[in-house]
């Protein structure tokens, strides 16, 4: 006797989510590499360089030293004071282990934060363009994101006037990237402190600052919303080791709070992962004592690779673009291909569109920017070497060049 299976419901939750789009055209990209084509993946925010040596030997002495056993919910003791002395060290702001929660990367935190803040139905200001799982976090805490979008014109920086209008009664969060992925832009300290008055005036509201790409800086200084005073304890400061220490796959990041939302966000990670991995832990205070010397490396690659890039796309007709000041990304405006049509008679009508076309076509993968609120852009990263960057946009220059 067969048996029929009842059919499959997902919670509402899951079905209103929508999967990472970086991740998604990374998927595509490796599945056409699997049948063998050269693809060159430009989708992924992920550092080409390898983790500096003492760090993996930082890991290889924990192990011998066994290192092998749970760790406390938020980071071990030793991590969060290091942690402590780079924001005195680098920002200029005292905390103290009980202000720091470790997680399981940036994003984590990240999560942390939102489910640790947000009711249903509270609004959240997300800075537009935003990194990708900001939305969805907001959505899966049963709040509403209201997207602020920069221009290009401004460099894609939302203002603190843009911010003032905007609040609401319902609004309890604002979140942004400083530097920001996917556009590169930073926030300087006038922009800050303009942005600081407004927080200041409205003490129920929190922001959840994204420091992750802080290392990775063009402009030399880098500025931190909680170092002003009147707003300290209304910002949550999110960073981590994946970009300034090229550890993406070691997954440790963090935050800084008032000792009262730090609590908050152990106890989500209480029920939720625990306390992160051993020896990512152990190795993550070998970076921090470490210094910076092994970034300052990296920055200097980055920043070439930028204006490599930048001199590249000139050179493409329909790329509209700002000047990265940080990160690894760039993100043009190809709103000026909409229309053109392909060889086999299929319209660009979106971004999509075209990330679609120039992965199959030109075998070269780059992410939607609807999926970063900016439906008019593609995002690139940078992160990849040289040669790869020389023949990723010749490639791209070849392909629209067929477009009619």
């Amino acid at each position: 006797m067969s048996v029929t299976a009842a059919p499959l419901v997902l919670s509402d939750r899951i079905n209103a989510m929508q999967e990472s789009q970086t991740i998604a055209m990374a998927k595509k990209a490796r599945a056409l590499a699997a049948e063998g084509i050269d693809v060159i993946s430009l989708s992924f925010g992920e550092p080409d360089f390898q983790t500096p040596q003492y760090i993996k030997d930082a890991a290889k002495q924990a192990l011998d030293e066994g290192y092998t056993f749970y760790t406390p919910v938020p980071g071990y003791l030793e991590l969060r004071q290091a942690i402590c002395d780079k924001f005195r060290r680098d920002n200029q702001l005292e905390y103290l282990p009980e202000n720091i929660v470790v997680s399981t990367g940036a994003k984590q935190a990240l999560a942390n934060a939102v489910l640790s803040l947000i009711n249903p139905g509270d609004e959240v200001l997300v800075f537009s363009p935003y990194w990708v799982s900001y939305e969805e976090m907001v959505r899966l805490a049963e709040g509403v994101s209201i997207p602020l979008m920069g221009t290009l014109e401004n460099d894609y920086k939302v203002t603190a006037a843009q911010v003032e209008a905007a609040i609401t009664p319902r609004t309890r969060l604002i979140m942004y990237s400083s530097p920001c992925n996917p556009t590169g832009a930073v926030f300087s300290r006038d922009e800050l402190a303009a942005l600081a008055a407004v927080v200041a005036r409205h003490p129920h509201i929190h922001v959840v600052a994204d420091e992750i790409y802080e290392y990775i800086n063009f402009v030399g200084e880098h500025v931190s919303l909680a170092q002003f005073d009147e707003v300290k304890d209304q910002v949550i400061t999110v960073n981590g080791f994946s970009k300034g220490y090229a550890m993406t796959g070691w997954r440790v990041g963090y935050l800084a709070a008032r000792r009262e939302i730090a609590a908050a966000c152990e106890k989500i990670q209480s029920q939720i992962t625990s306390g992160t991995c051993s020896i990512a832990q152990r190795a993550s205070i070998a970076a921090l004592e470490g210094g910076r010397a092994s970034a300052d490396e990296m920055v200097a690659a980055y920043r070439r690779r930028r204006d490599l890039v930048l001199a590249l796309v000139q050179d493409i007709p329909g790329f509209r673009t700002n000047v990265p000041s940080g990160a690894f990304y760039l993100f043009p405006d190809v709103s000026g291909l909409f229309g053109r049509t392909t060889a086999t008679g299929e319209t660009i009508a979106t971004a999509a569109d075209l990330a679609m076309y120039l992965l199959n076509d030109a075998h070269v993968a780059a992410v939607d920017g609807a999926a970063f609120g900016a439906p008019d852009c593609l995002r690139f990263s940078t992160a990849a070497a040289d040669d790869k960057l020389r023949e990723a946009f010749a490639r791209i220059k070849t392909s629209l060049a067929k477009l009619k």
